[in-house]
């Protein structure tokens, strides 16, 4: 979604009691859409929905792009869902807001994580 689009999603926000300002906050919105078919597990297809955002975010960022995922309760909210034009076997998961990444001055350190704290033995 770009320009009104934005606006548009903005005012479904705020008729939910959100700031219409948030969709403002980048040049692009991506909605991540889950389409729910028969037969199929609704958390199972959730999960791929999510993992296909995840993926797209991390090409967008290796394409120099800065991206953030965004969610929250307004995303279950029946007035923005009408305002994507979701149908009834769709669910809103989110929406990557993707623009520029700032200029750093110089790299940041990141601090280095030690395995043994997230691995556990069964």
């Amino acid at each position: 979604m770009r320009g009104e689009a934005r606006e548009k999603i903005g005012k479904a926000f705020a008729k939910e009691g959100g700031s219409a300002d948030k969709p403002l906050r980048a040049s692009l919105l991506i909605a991540v859409v889950a389409v729910h078919k028969s037969g199929k597990p609704k958390w199972e297809q959730d999960a791929v929905a999510t993992g296909v955002a995840h993926v797209l975010s991390l090409l967008l960022d290796e394409a120099g792009w800065g991206v953030i995922w965004r969610t929250g309760d307004i995303t279950r909210t029946k007035k923005v869902a009408k305002a994507h034009g979701l149908k009834k076997n769709e669910t809103l998961m989110g929406w990557l807001y993707v623009g520029g990444k700032p200029e750093k001055s110089k790299p940041e350190r990141k601090k280095r994580l030690d395995p043994e704290d997230y691995l556990s033995v069964l």
